[in-house]
């Protein structure tokens, strides 16, 4: 028998990845110069020479059964040796090898992680404006995702809101900071706050509530600032990380689950995300990837011209009368559209080949995504496209 759930997933295709697909159309149609693709997070700017350079020397001189065959199933110890000593370099958390898994991206991990934490009929928690996904990603593991509503003025955590949700069917909180597709980074004091209140609900509750932290946006800040890392706050916190935007680097699909070592059951965690790998076929990612990765983990893409698009984007949408969060990471921005329904924005803003995300399927009506991972000169005659489309529509 056909599975009826995936069968009625076909009527509910990403809008995103729809949108994507007309971009493309279109740029064959008027060329790609001519179309402002704002659609799709995909990372726009070189892979680090050193990274090809290493590649290709593991290719090389490596030993081709360590490069080219099956990884143990928690990923390489060396490899995972090496990402345990970067994050302690980095963020003074104590992790092992014992305490990372490796797995094929954020959403690997992801997949990993809220396994290990609930169960089917228990509730996970996160926060508007959300990645669409995340629906699917909880839901499909027999547990049910819930949507704290977004704080519009700044999109850190309503307080008072999660407060209401926070019922004693909830088993894990799931954050994205820095957040696609708000670009927002929780402040220390949001971080601190939250993690306060999971404590007082745990002993309320008589059970634990996990930490998700899915953060592959980790390294892309603004102004010189670095984010908080989700994991020293709460001792329970499991991180989802990717390398495809630190090292642009999304088509090679690696990356890790570290569980916090202060939880006292990470190793124990890490260990059984083998288990769960053994149900998702979801395992053993590519080893060369592996071994890549682990001899570059402290280094990132030139990040910087993110922060000079979104500068760019934000200096001239505020001008145009757009109200915006300034963005303190990611490469996304969410301003309001200029009328309620922003579906129907983002089809009139087609007219002018803007190619913009309405914002409901984030949990945020009214608002759009732009994901301004593009070359910069095409954001700078984008502004002209904007001002056009704003001019004959408002």
């Amino acid at each position: 028998m056909i599975s009826e759930t995936y069968k009625q997933m076909l009527s509910g295709k990403s809008v995103i990845r729809e949108l994507s697909e007309y971009a493309t159309a279109r740029a064959k149609e008027i060329g790609a110069d001519n179309v402002f693709d704002f659609s799709l997070g995909n990372p726009s700017v070189p892979v680090p020479a050193a990274y090809n350079e290493t590649l290709v020397r593991l290719i090389r001189t490596g030993d081709p059964m360590l490069v080219h065959g099956y990884s143990p199933s928690l990923g390489i110890p060396a490899v995972r040796e090496a990402i345990a000593a970067s994050l302690n370099r980095r963020f003074g958390i104590p992790y092992t090898a014992a305490d990372i898994f490796m797995t094929s991206g954020a959403a690997g991990a992801l997949a990993h992680a809220l396994r290990l934490v609930t169960a089917p009929g228990d509730e996970v928690l996160t926060f508007a404006p959300y990645f669409p996904e995340y629906t699917p990603y909880v839901n499909l593991t027999g547990a049910k995702l819930r949507v704290v509503p977004p704080r519009f003025a700044d999109f850190q955590i309503d307080f008072d809101a999660l407060d209401a949700m926070l019922t004693p069917g909830v088993h894990a909180v799931l954050v994205n900071t820095p957040n696609n597709p708000s670009g927002a980074v929780y402040a220390a004091e949001t971080l601190h706050q939250l993690a306060d209140m999971l404590r007082a609900k745990e002993r309320a509750f008589g059970h634990e509530i996990w930490l998700i932290s899915d953060e592959p946006y980790r390294e892309i800040v603004f102004d010189g600032v670095q984010a908080p890392y989700v994991s020293a706050f709460y001792p329970r916190t499991l991180s989802c990380y990717s390398f495809s935007k630190s090292l642009s680097l999304p088509g090679d699909r690696i990356g890790y689950v570290a569980v916090n070592p202060e939880s006292g059951v990470s190793a124990m965690l890490a260990t059984m995300c083998g288990q769960i790998s053994r149900g998702i076929g979801h395992n053993c990612p590519g080893a060369l990837m592996q071994l890549a990765v682990a001899q570059c983990c402290d280094m990132t893409a030139d990040l910087s011209v993110y922060e000079t698009n979104m500068n760019l984007l934000y200096d001239g949408l505020t001008a145009l009368g757009f109200e915006i969060v300034r963005p303190g990471g990611t490469f996304y921005m969410f301003p309001r559209a200029l009328e309620a329904d922003a579906a129907a924005f983002s089809r009139k803003a087609l007219k002018y080949d803007l190619v913009l995300v309405p914002g409901d399927s984030f949990g945020a009506p009214g608002h759009v995504r732009i994901a301004y991972c593009v070359d910069t000169a095409k954001v700078v005659r984008s502004l002209e496209a904007f001002a056009r489309f704003v001019r004959a529509e408002y």
